[in-house]
């Protein structure tokens, strides 16, 4: 048995487990700790926070909240990025290179800048945009954007949106646009087209776009913190909340874990489905 391959990637696997697979078994061997506001952390193995999570729906609404807006995030990304990764595939250049600027220039801009950005637009009476469409009497009162879920679903649409456009795109350099113009010629409708060549070459690019949004949705940070504020925790939030403000770190860990095991499991099993989907297509 050769052991060169093994020996060349040892670095790279020590690295690995030092700064991913150290630091998670530590926070899961957090969660099992004991913790009171006046002893601290108490190194015990109990399920004290385990059970507390599990019992309390205060818990279950945050994790709920939390997925929900990871879903709607989801689907209004494939809505809006699956169009414009086909029309981006379509243009020709330089247009294409141009539009795919357009498309990846909120990448190179920091997550928090532009969230704030949404905020100074939509921030109360004093929000660019709420203030012009109350001077224009369009409407009566600011329209609710801060510590709202319709607030960080929107930004964070913004912010993964990009990520959805490249794997659709990727998905569809494999289409010639020979064969829609073909399929036209035969009598296939637009409809037709889109339906029957178009979404099977797209689909593989949609579900693994979709892994990818959802995931990063689900555990954002940045955004959920400045749109949602203190009123309106998710997952991730509230894990910072009780690592950094309460200071009950166990139990913050055990948020944080259950947050992470809930986004491996649908990660993977959504993963083995796109994996079926482009046997299906391209096998």
């Amino acid at each position: 048995m050769k052991i060169a391959p093994y020996l060349l990637s040892f670095p790279a696997l020590l690295l690995f487990a030092a700064v991913v697979i150290v630091p998670l078994g530590m926070t899961v061997a957090l969660s099992f700790h004991d913790w009171g506001q006046y002893k601290g952390i108490v190194p015990v193995f109990i399920f004290k926070n385990w059970r507390e999570v599990f019992s309390d729906s205060y818990y279950g609404e945050m994790f709920w909240r939390t997925f929900r807006i990871a879903l709607l995030v989801t689907l209004l990304s494939v809505v809006f990025g699956a169009p414009e990764a086909y029309i981006l595939n379509r243009m020709k250049r330089p247009w294409r290179g141009l539009f795919l600027l357009v498309i990846l220039g909120p990448l190179l801009i920091s997550v928090v800048a532009r969230t704030l950005g949404w905020a100074l637009l939509f921030g109360g009476r004093s929000g660019l945009v709420n203030s012009i469409l109350l001077s224009l009497g369009l409407i009566s009162a600011p329209l609710p954007f801060m510590f709202t879920e319709t607030g960080i679903v929107v930004a964070l649409t913004h912010v993964l949106m990009p990520y959805m456009v490249l794997a659709v795109w990727a998905a569809l350099q494999r289409l010639d646009p020979q064969i829609e113009n073909a399929a036209i010629a035969l009598g296939a409708g637009p409809f037709t087209v889109l339906r029957r060549i178009v979404a099977p070459q797209a689909m593989p690019g949609i579900l693994s776009g979709a892994v990818i949004v959802f995931a990063l949705a689900a555990s954002a940070f940045a955004t959920p913190a400045i749109i949602g504020g203190r009123r309106l925790k998710v997952a991730s939030t509230l894990a910072y909340d009780e690592f950094l403000n309460t200071l009950n770190w166990p139990l913050g860990a055990t948020v944080a874990v259950l947050l992470l095991a809930a986004l491996m499991l649908i990660v993977f099993g959504v993963n083995r489905w796109v994996e079926r989907r482009y046997a299906q297509v391209f096998g």
